[in-house]
């Protein structure tokens, strides 16, 4: 006899699509299977437009969003001050210049602008949200200026926006990344109010900080991120496979791999269904209820 499941739906998004070719085709491969649900791109890297082409056939089975960057790889346009040298600065720098109010919002909308541009051009439609490489959309000088742009683009009520930050007992609740997941929240103070004050959905409850190395297993990491989700809560991780361009991008790339195969293991497949967890691709998908017999969906 089987028995009825209470389905409580999750945004699982896959990080740094177009960063390399190794990482955009492991997504790839997990959204067909349906071990994702999102997918956020990095359109300034140049394996954005190589690997473009393989998200169209999975336009109606997960979200795809842009995953703003400011901090890997060049600017698409010049930035006399943010990426003098040509290429965007670490965190640690952009983190500086940002809370001391030194970011030019006229550089920063043209760029989240190009990105857009690219985006679209690419994919041949909108995103269907917006987040940011290291969370850098929810820095001052940077979350007023995509507000302001995506307002003004119509995308209010169309494109919705990741919130990176959690509830305080949620987060400490969890195992894994308590450290980074408790500063980012600190960033990210009052990102979801001036979202929705602008017009724009986020997901409430956010989870997925990790080490990017192999010092916690991805088994531990996914049990931890899916424990204690908040009302329409949303996943991050960094699948895929490792290749000499992502090495010379990127120092996590063991992990990657790591999380690659775990998402594709009957364990995760297990660790879903014994959680009561369907993939759904965007906070909206939060509303819908029902019950599920049997094991999870994904195959």
């Amino acid at each position: 006899m089987t028995t009825s499941v209470e389905l409580r739906n999750v945004i699982l998004c896959a990080d740094d699509f177009g960063l390399s070719d190794g990482v955009s085709r492991g997504i790839a491969e997990l959204a067909q299977m349906g071990r994702l649900s999102a997918t956020g791109a990095m359109t300034n890297m140049p394996g954005w437009r190589r690997a473009a082409p393989d998200l169209k056939p999975l336009k109606e089975r997960i979200g795809i969003g842009l995953h703003l960057n400011l901090t890997t790889g060049a600017p698409l346009g010049p930035m006399a001050r943010l990426a003098s040298a040509g290429c965007f600065p670490p965190l640690r720098s952009l983190l500086a210049t940002a809370f001391r109010g030194g970011l030019d919002g006229a550089e920063i909308r043209g760029e989240i602008a190009r990105q857009l541009d690219a985006f679209e051009e690419a994919h041949g439609e909108a995103p269907s949200f917006v987040d940011g490489h290291q969370h850098v959309h929810v820095l001052p000088g940077v979350r007023e200026a995509l507000l302001q742009l995506l307002r003004d683009r119509g995308y209010a009520g169309r494109v919705w926006l990741r919130d990176p930050a959690d509830r305080t007992i949620a987060i400490l609740r969890r195992p894994v990344g308590r450290g980074k997941a408790l500063v980012v929240r600190g960033l990210a103070r009052g990102f979801a109010r001036d979202a929705q004050a602008a017009g724009f959905v986020t997901n409430r409850g956010f989870s997925g900080f990790a080490p990017f190395d192999l010092s916690v297993p991805a088994r531990r990491i996914f049990d931890s991120a899916l424990s204690n989700p908040g009302r329409t809560p949303l996943v991050m991780c960094h699948p895929g496979y490792g290749d000499d361009e992502l090495r010379g991008l990127d120092p996590a790339v063991e992990s990657r791999v790591a999380e690659l195969e775990y998402l594709r293991s009957e364990e995760f497949v297990d660790l879903l269904a014994t959680r009561g967890i369907r993939l759904v691709p965007h906070p909206e998908a939060q509303n819908e209820t029902g019950l599920r017999r049997g094991p999870s969906e994904v195959t």
